[in-house]
């Protein structure tokens, strides 16, 4: 009697796991893909800038602080700040980002103590 309950147990068991398949119809598939074609954003052409900063006071806090902010904006693929000469390099693409956002991104670090110099921007296309 217990080998029949125990028998019968297993086979609603395997049949729960067989039907629980997680395999996905045709029609979610291209759901799915369409979702995820509108998510890509057509890429501009990448930029490069150099700016001048003033108000950095050390390497470590301040010009890895602002490094660190402009690296973290969408669109921005490289940003680079230099203590010793006080720019700031940043490569970034075009229909994400533009000059004007990432001066003023540095501008508002730490309440604005940091402000850059708008006649040492140089911008390659």
């Amino acid at each position: 009697m217990n080998f029949s309950r125990l028998a019968i147990v297993f086979l609603a068991a395997g049949a729960v796991f067989v039907s629980c398949n997680d395999k996905k119809s045709p029609a979610e598939t291209v759901t799915e893909a369409t979702k995820e074609v509108a998510k890509q954003e057509v890429a501009g052409v990448v930029e490069k800038t150099t700016f001048q900063i003033e108000g950095m006071t050390c390497a470590i806090g301040c010009a890895k602080l602002i490094e660190g902010k402009l690296a973290g904006l969408d669109g921005v693929k490289v940003a680079t700040v230099d203590f010793e000469t006080k720019t700031a390099t940043v490569e970034f693409d075009d229909n994400k980002q533009n000059v004007e956002s990432l001066i003023k991104t540095v501008e508002k670090i730490a309440n604005g103590i940091y402000t850059v110099d708008t006649s040492s921007i140089a911008s390659v296309k």
